[in-house]
């Protein structure tokens, strides 16, 4: 079953019955009409031995636009925003300087299936220690990006692996968000000691604290990642060469490559 994460304040409110949607940039679950998911309430983001199941949840349709176009009926069943520019500045705490106006999102609602709500079962493997290999990649810097990670347990067996495409980015904001992407992924699961791998000397040397963050552009989502850092009980960030980065490698040249495909139609 597909999981969403949400921030508590909005579990609460699905709780209650105020929300039946939520709005997503970047879907890697690539979740679809009919499709069951299970909604996580996030009580302490910081530490996920405080995350909750909300419950089930069957998704009933889902509107495409971009984020700019959205009119106040789209607020329906979904938490509102004082001004459209605060809007903005909610999904760039969340996606980094790349969220704009133009930037597509897509509205899932959902209804709640109080059946299941006391049975649902996170169907991830409860991992305490793991590796994280993680790459972003840009064809044209910036052009088409896309970010692949993949979770590891310490035998180097894949339990994780997603791809997500990201639109028109640089190269470093798409290692970034494959980063975070991945950070976030195993948070969620409840690993407490994290090896983080990437083939960008760049990330890696910023975030051990031996370069300084200079790009203003990076600077949101770096204090982002910065913070979900905090939630591991030990981590650690290692340089490798691409040769051995193959597997998130992999998943971003699918992202891209499935993403060229649709824009062909």
């Amino acid at each position: 079953m597909k999981t969403l994460k949400l921030d508590h304040s909005l579990a609460e409110m699905v709780r209650r019955g105020d929300k039946t949607s939520t709005w997503r940039i970047y879907d890697d679950k690539d979740i679809r009409v009919n499709d069951h998911i299970e909604l996580l309430d996030k009580v302490k983001p910081g530490d996920p031995a405080t995350w909750q199941i909300v419950g089930a949840a069957r998704v009933d349709m889902i509107v495409e636009k971009r984020l700019g176009d959205v009119v106040a009926a789209d607020f329906e069943g979904h938490e509102e925003f004082a001004s459209r520019d605060e809007m903005l500045k909610t999904y760039q705490k969340y996606y980094g300087p790349q969220a704009t106006f133009e930037t597509p999102i897509k509205m899932i609602h959902f209804t709640m299936d109080k059946r299941t709500q006391s049975v649902v079962q996170n169907a991830m493997p409860k991992l305490i220690e793991a590796k994280l290999y993680a790459d972003g990649g840009s064809r044209g810097n910036p052009g088409p990006s896309a970010s692949g990670f993949a979770i590891l347990n310490m035998d180097g067996q894949v339990v994780v692996k997603k791809g997500v495409y990201l639109g028109l980015t640089t190269n470093n904001q798409a290692e970034y968000q494959a980063l975070k992407l991945g950070l976030e992924e195993a948070r969620s699961m409840g690993i407490r000691q994290l090896h983080v791998y990437m083939d960008s000397l760049l990330v890696v040397n910023q975030m051990v604290g031996r370069f300084k963050v200079k790009n203003r552009d990076l600077w949101p989502i770096h204090d982002a990642i910065k913070q979900l850092v905090t939630g591991f009980k030990e981590i650690s960030f290692t340089h490798v060469p691409r040769e051995l980065n193959k597997i998130a490698d992999g998943a971003v040249n699918e992202a891209l490559n499935e993403a060229e495909r649709s824009q062909r139609g």
